[in-house]
């Protein structure tokens, strides 16, 4: 027993002096860790202030019933158990009877508030006991981040999100995702917890070891009017059409920053949501569009002009033992170069760009290329499609893959690809790319600006545009695009209806398939912006033709920004004040001084505007909105008397 006694003794010195400190730093890890504590991402902005994406700190209270002393715990039960009964609704006995079973049972970590937003969290921190902190009064705070989308379901796509799943993969689309690593993320912070049993974790101090440092804000170009004007035409759409997936997205000429992106597909119960960029990241034959490209190709290399005459025959017409067929039942006959693009005549652009490039299909490749149509336009969105433009020698290249080139098969671009096109049309042969990023900001202080970059300098000669312009504005007077003709307001564009799942033939004649395309801008003299429309899979029993289902959306995008958001001249100057923003401002503002606890009239306020001027009055009162965009009613009446904790109940749209 001696000897057993020494080992013994001799063990417990061994581990003591000799494997003492890998024993302690064990047990410290197993007790007490750093707790990552996430930085709240940047807001996203559009471009007008209106907030897009924002994180909105969440937090769980607790208490440690056993830290008080027991002088402490019985002088504050009583007092924040009536502070907890007025704020929950419960009587005070049961917090009472909760908490002394909690310390009875020596819960370190008692649940008394899930999920509080800020201002109830500061209700709690000066509760008693609670204020006493995590020392003397057991207050234990855990906060969470939540990212909320203002708009909804409008441009949730394109304003985007960053998630990681279980696996520790990470999901980044639109704007959010693709500045969320750079800009939005900001820096985590730490906190030391001590583990209290049950896998349980509570913080050692009330403080963080390291704070952490929010994300700096992006505000983008999106124009929030517009967008919701885009989103709701092409919606409408979708659902008379039957439709499978469709894309709008609105471009401002001068500078090409994306005012509007749409991107709506159906779901199995025939609701449509934003399920994917369509406009950024899928690449699809575009049909007749194209044949504004390839008239373009053939005008500027001088192997044509507006004036040379086609033969179109009866609407039917074999290249290399494959029949190409026109829409118009009868042909369109001996036809100008001018008159095959405005009634899109796909056998009059086939005939004209094998007539003079079979035999050098380089000279017509070299076109494309320099116009950088094969190259994506490395937008800052992750996920472009890339675009397909064959050349001799792929797999998909035959002798008659310029033909049907020509007018927009056989090849793939994105939608957002077309669209650059057709903006550097409007803008004077300047081909820039797309953005969706104004500036980055971190309060007030900007710490990035973009600016336009510029991808071609000239696409073609003035003469050329001059007639192109001419040619698509004629398209929308008496070509394909005349339904959209209007006297009072100019429009210029390309219909475009191509086939789509058409490898089996068979198959495809008993239930075809069509993507229906309408690309342009507007005004057509001095345009201000640019929109194409594309809607995938149309029911046929409908329509199908891009002049019945995307040409009405683009015309009523266009009138409704000019109804709802006249442009404004701008003047160069070194103070430049816009009037309306000014007027809105003093509007809100006196609004704002004026009624204090009297409910004013926020209808025609955009909603988030409506909130934070009811959230600032001297009445505490609760704010629930139906719907985003601007406030269409109010639950309570202008001139009303308002009461502490009355709810307001807004509906926007």
């Amino acid at each position: 027993m001696f000897i057993f006694a020494l080992a013994v003794v001799f063990k417990l010195l061994t581990i003591q002096f000799v494997q003492g400190d890998k024993y302690r730093e064990l047990a410290g890890k197993r007790t007490i860790k750093n707790v990552v504590i996430p930085a709240n991402r940047g807001n996203v902005y559009s471009v007008k202030g209106n907030l897009l994406a924002t994180s909105i700190p969440k937090y769980d209270i607790r208490i440690d019933a056993i830290t008080p002393s027991a002088k402490t715990f019985e002088e504050n039960l009583k007092p924040l158990s009536e502070a907890l009964s007025k704020y929950s609704g419960k009587p005070a006995s049961y917090y009472q009877k909760e908490l002394r079973k909690a310390r009875a049972n020596r819960n370190r970590y008692y649940l008394l508030a899930r999920n509080i937003g800020y201002s109830d969290y500061i209700q709690f921190r000066n509760f008693p006991m609670l204020k006493l902190g995590a020392f003397k009064g057991g207050l234990i705070v855990e906060q969470t981040t939540k990212r909320e989308h203002p708009m909804g379901g409008i441009a949730e796509r394109t304003i985007g999100y960053e998630r990681t799943d279980e696996d520790g993969n990470v999901t980044r689309p639109g704007i959010d995702g693709a500045f969320g690593v750079k800009y939005l993320r900001g820096t985590d912070g730490e906190r030391l917890k001590q583990k209290i049993g049950k896998g349980q974790w509570k913080p050692i101090v009330d403080y963080n070891q390291i704070e952490p440092k929010d994300g700096l804000d992006v505000y983008t170009t999106i124009d929030v009017n517009i967008q919701d004007i885009a989103h709701h035409a092409l919606l409408k759409q979708l659902e008379y059409y039957e439709a499978e997936h469709g894309c709008v997205v609105v471009m401002e000429v001068k500078t090409g920053e994306i005012r509007a992106i749409s991107n709506l597909g159906r779901t199995s119960k025939g609701g449509y949501y934003e399920k994917l960029n369509y406009a950024v990241g899928e690449s699809h034959e575009p049909g007749s569009t194209f044949k504004v490209m390839a008239l373009m190709a053939a005008l500027e290399d001088k192997v044509i002009d507006t004036s040379t005459v086609v033969d179109t025959g009866n609407g039917k017409k074999r290249f290399y033992g494959r029949t190409i067929s026109d829409s118009h039942r009868g042909g369109f006959g001996e036809i100008s170069a001018a008159r095959a693009l405005e009634v899109s005549s796909n056998i009059g652009m086939a005939t004209i760009i094998d007539d003079n490039y079979s035999k050098n299909p380089e000279k017509f490749l070299k076109r494309l290329r320099k116009w950088k149509l094969d190259q994506p336009l490395g937008v800052s969105i992750i996920g472009e499609g890339a675009p397909v433009i064959p050349k001799p020698g792929d797999a998909i290249w035959s002798r008659n893959a310029l033909p049907s080139m020509a007018y927009g098969y056989n090849m793939q671009l994105t939608p957002l690809q077309t669209l650059a096109f057709y903006n550097a049309i409007a803008n004077n042969g300047e081909l820039i790319k797309p953005r969706f990023l104004k500036a980055v900001k971190e309060f007030d202080r900007e710490i990035e600006v973009f600016e336009k970059e510029v991808i071609v300098d000239e696409i073609c000669s003035e003469e050329t545009l001059a007639q192109i312009k001419d040619i698509l504005k004629n398209i929308v007077v008496r070509g394909t695009g005349k339904k959209l003709y209007s006297e009072t307001f100019s429009m210029a564009g390309k219909t475009g209806t191509a086939r789509t799942d058409y490898a089996n033939n068979e198959e495809w004649k008993r239930n075809p398939k069509y993507i229906s395309s309408f690309s342009g801008y507007f005004p057509a003299e001095n345009p201000k912006y640019s929109c194409i429309v594309v809607i995938h899979k149309p029911s046929t029993k409908v329509g199908y033709y891009g002049a019945d289902v995307t040409g009405p959306v683009f015309k009523r995008i266009a009138q409704k920004i000019f109804t709802d958001t006249p442009i404004v001249d701008e003047v160069e100057s070194l103070e430049v004040q816009n009037a309306s923003v000014d007027d809105e401002f003093e509007s809100y503002y006196k609004t704002a001084q004026t009624y204090k606890t009297i409910m004013p009239s926020v209808i025609g306020l955009p909603a988030m505007d409506a909130i934070s001027l009811l959230e600032n009055m001297d009445v505490d009162v609760k704010v629930k909105i139906s719907g985003s965009g601007i406030v269409k009613k109010q639950s309570v009446d202008k001139n009303t008397k308002l009461k502490n904790k009355q709810t307001i109940v807004l509906e926007a749209s």
